[in-house]
């Protein structure tokens, strides 16, 4: 089975269109409670700009067919049971989640309202499906599974930095999708011969300062930062930190990159949004659910050479791992 897309059987029923006074249907409006466990950066609206524009092609129109409302953790885990319960007393017909802690939460607050998650890790790992043949429950939707990419993204790290025999792995704290994806990158880095620092923190600047300072001085030649919708804000900060202490990073989004890291490896996000909202589509169409394609890898790399080739030996973060000054 396409692991990209997995099934779920859904209880109960959705409500009966109303009926107007004349007795002609009245045109119905769905409500789409939108859970991210992320904050409302730019690169979050991005996709979520990618999963309303997939509606509205296949025929939804904002405010008069549909209404979308949003809510956001802000990298708070502890504000996502809250958040959902929420959306649940204001009778959504349909949660849509990003990252996995939301996921997580939508499913404790409701056993009947259809879940579609947009991202995350392994659902039956995290307790979200039985199985991926037969997941049973309330949610459907797309997944990610970033930790299965960690071999190829520590791969990319070595093919650009031979020498490099130690890395880092920084994660977030909170996120149990991320210690899937730190043991999965362990087990990748064993096979590679790299011992492997894992540093778990909050969403923090000052956290992460203090795990840049632990990486570096615990011998990391380059870093792993660990996908979490918690981090996006933070790429700027965690990319300036890379940069600073000469250590090569890759992430798992193009997201990465754009905010100065130096490569990325992983799905292509926006895709996986737009996919999710097929699947919002057929179920409140009531159509025959299929899974959805797999969504394809991107390998994305800052400063790109014009010739598409990827990153060379003379790019800055490269350079400074071999003890260039980058300039």
């Amino acid at each position: 089975m396409d692991r990209r897309a997995f099934l779920a059987t859904l209880t109960g029923s959705l409500l009966a269109a109303p009926v107007a006074a004349e007795g002609q249907p009245a045109r119905r409006v769905w409500q789409v409670g939108l859970l991210d466990y992320g904050s409302p950066d730019a690169a979050r609206l991005a996709w979520w700009r990618a999963f309303q524009d997939k509606l509205r092609e296949l025929g939804y129109v904002e405010g008069q067919t549909v209404v979308f409302q949003p809510r956001w953790g802000n990298g708070q885990v502890s504000r996502l049971q809250g958040l959902a319960t929420e959306l649940v007393a204001a009778k959504v017909d349909i949660l849509v989640t990003a990252g996995h802690p939301a996921a997580l939460a939508a499913k404790q607050a409701t056993s009947s309202i259809p879940i579609v998650t947009a991202n995350g890790p392994d659902p039956v790992e995290l307790g979200l499906a039985e199985t991926l043949a037969r997941p049973g429950g309330n949610v459907t939707g797309m997944t990610s599974i970033s930790s299965e990419l960690s071999a190829k993204r520590l791969g990319l790290l070595k093919e650009l930095i031979p020498h490099v025999s130690r890395m880092a792995a920084l994660s977030d704290r909170a996120a149990r999708g991320s210690a899937l994806n730190v043991r999965d990158t362990e087990v990748a880095a064993r096979s590679l011969g790299i011992a492997l620092q894992s540093v778990a923190v909050r969403p923090d600047p000052k956290e992460y300062d203090a795990a840049f300072v632990a990486m570096k001085s615990g011998g990391a030649g380059a870093v792993i930062v660990v996908q979490s919708s918690a981090f996006f804000a933070g790429y700027p900060r965690i990319s300036d930190l890379a940069l600073t202490h000469r250590l090569p990073s890759v992430g798992g989004s193009k997201e990465y990159p754009q905010a100065g890291g130096l490569i990325s490896y992983g799905a292509d996000y926006p895709d996986l949004f737009r996919r999710s909202a097929v699947f919002v589509d057929k179920i409140l169409g009531r159509e025959a659910w299929r899974p959805a394609h797999r969504a394809a890898h991107e390998v994305r790399a800052g400063d790109q050479p014009q010739d598409g080739q990827g990153p060379r030996a003379d790019d800055p973060a490269v350079a400074l791992a071999k003890g260039g000054s980058g300039d």
